[in-house]
């Protein structure tokens, strides 16, 4: 009878957890779903996978100065607090409806996020605090990075 209670207690002590991440709603608390259900922190937030997924805040969506080089010269995974710093929930809503970006990037699984999910992730964002450093700007075609990068290339078999 006390492991049924013990669970019952349990299940009822995540329900505020539950429903501040439900879809319709703008909350902090659903921009970090959304962040991480999004992948956002997958490049964003140094260290997070190497630490299997744990978010240190002062880290959290604050960039990562490693290179994504292609044929579209190199990229960056931007500083997102940095990016929203000077900008209203408004504007950031329509940016994010509407930016482009550079491989590896996948910028229309943004352009597809419904705009209470974009909101959310705008308070989120907010709420980290200190925007700190801004990453490395993208460079060209045949520039040589200054950071470590990772080549981005298709290799054609042989044969």
């Amino acid at each position: 009878m006390k492991p049924v209670h013990c669970m019952a207690a349990c299940c009822l002590a995540a329900i505020p957890v539950i429903a501040a991440a439900q879809s319709g709603d703008v909350s902090a608390a659903r921009g970090l779903y959304v962040s991480i259900i999004g992948g956002c922190h997958d490049c964003h937030t140094g260290g997070y996978n190497e630490s299997g997924g744990k978010i240190d805040p002062a880290t959290a969506l604050a960039g990562v100065p490693l290179g994504y080089s292609g044929p579209w010269g190199t990229s960056y995974a931007s500083n997102l607090r940095d990016s929203v710093k000077d900008m209203s929930e408004e504007e950031f809503v329509k940016f994010a409806k509407t930016f482009t970006a550079k491989p590896p990037m996948p910028v229309y699984n943004v352009h597809a996020m419904e705009e209470t999910d974009l909101r959310s992730l705008y308070l989120y964002i907010k709420s980290l605090g200190s925007p700190g450093a801004p990453m490395p700007e993208a460079l060209p075609p045949g520039a040589e990075p200054a950071t470590p990068y990772i080549v981005m290339e298709p290799v054609m078999p042989k044969g």
